[in-house]
């Protein structure tokens, strides 16, 4: 069984990330309250109890909140850190008294988010750091130069970036050297498509095609470790009811209860096994807080060992209201 990117480089061998977009509370600059601290811890735990020992941040989900909170539980017990491999993203910036929203890659701004990440978060470095979403002013001199300081200071390990095209990856990596070993992008069974042959259907419905420009084997062949987020699409096969359907995303779902059935699994492990299925070894980023949700995920993995290439692409197909060839 091939490896995932990060398994190569003894980084983790989590099949599985925990996103901790959800911890914190609110979006606002209210305190954080013990019951969110509390709500990390078991969403934590539950996490380390079914062997996901991997945890993606970014410095601006709930304003800085969901890092403080787990900050909070690190400091309850700090052993539980050397059991994580822990990842932020710093380069978005909200609307305020100087600008518009917007995006900074800037040298000043790459130092300054990491030293207040790692003071939320209660540790000394991250393993990983990530470049959130693409900036078009990006200087990428200034990015390497960042990159250099904070590697030699020992406060960042490695580096990735987000939602990054083949191009945008490889003028990065032409002025550093470093190797860019993650790229975080949207995906799940009704977000993503894998051949040339979609793609018009796919940009009607405005799905993604991330991986008809080579992007997916030029990851392949570098070994970045191609993370998905919003891997479950919101819950909408696994439970959501609030979300209306197309007729093929409604047929998907009766799909995907029918295989849970089938296999005694979870909605969510045929899902997500459905993505970590593909040779690319993609690692998907669980976006919740439901300790039950979490623990219902952790199926996956044995899933992906045992979907056959036909109920991949019945799934594949389904989703899509289209046929192949």
């Amino acid at each position: 069984m091939r490896k995932m990117p990060l398994e190569k480089r003894g980084i983790t061998s989590s099949r599985l990330a925990l996103g901790c977009m959800g911890f914190g509370g609110n979006w606002d600059r209210s305190p954080l309250s013990d019951d969110e601290v509390l709500k990390t811890e078991k969403a934590v735990d539950a996490a380390l109890s079914t062997g996901i020992t991997m945890f993606d941040h970014a410095n601006i989900y709930t304003m800085g909140k969901a890092e403080e909170a787990f900050g909070r539980v690190l400091q309850g017990n700090p052993s539980l850190r050397e059991q994580m491999v822990i990842q932020s993203k710093c380069g978005i910036r909200f609307a305020d008294d100087i600008g518009p929203g917007r995006y900074d890659f800037s040298k000043e701004h790459i130092l300054t988010s990491v030293d207040e990440i790692l003071k939320r978060l209660s540790v000394d470095y991250l393993d990983i750091l990530l470049l959130h979403r693409p900036d078009p002013l990006m200087e990428p001199e200034e990015v390497a130069e960042a990159f250099e300081q904070l590697k030699s200071s020992g406060k960042v390990r490695h580096f990735g970036v987000s939602n990054m095209n083949q191009a945008q990856i490889e003028l990065l990596e032409a002025f550093m050297d470093e190797t860019l070993i993650v790229n975080q992008l949207e995906m799940s069974l009704n977000k993503v498509d894998f051949t040339d042959e979609g793609v018009h259907v796919n940009q009607e419905a405005g799905l993604s095609v991330h991986f008809t420009s080579g992007l997916m084997e030029h990851c392949m062949r570098n070994d970045i470790q191609i993370q998905a987020w919003s891997p479950l699409a919101k819950g909408i096969f696994s439970g959501n009811s609030s979300i209306e359907l197309t007729e093929s995303e409604a047929q998907t779902k009766k799909l995907v209860a029918k295989m849970a059935t089938e296999k005694e699994t979870t909605l969510e492990a045929i899902v997500l096994g459905w993505l970590m299925r593909h040779p690319a070894r993609i690692q998907p980023v669980l976006g919740t807080t439901n300790v039950q949700r979490i623990k219902d995920s952790a199926d996956a993995i044995r899933i992906s060992e045992i979907m056959t290439r036909e109920e991949w692409y019945e799934l594949y197909v389904s989703s899509r209201g289209v046929k192949l060839p």
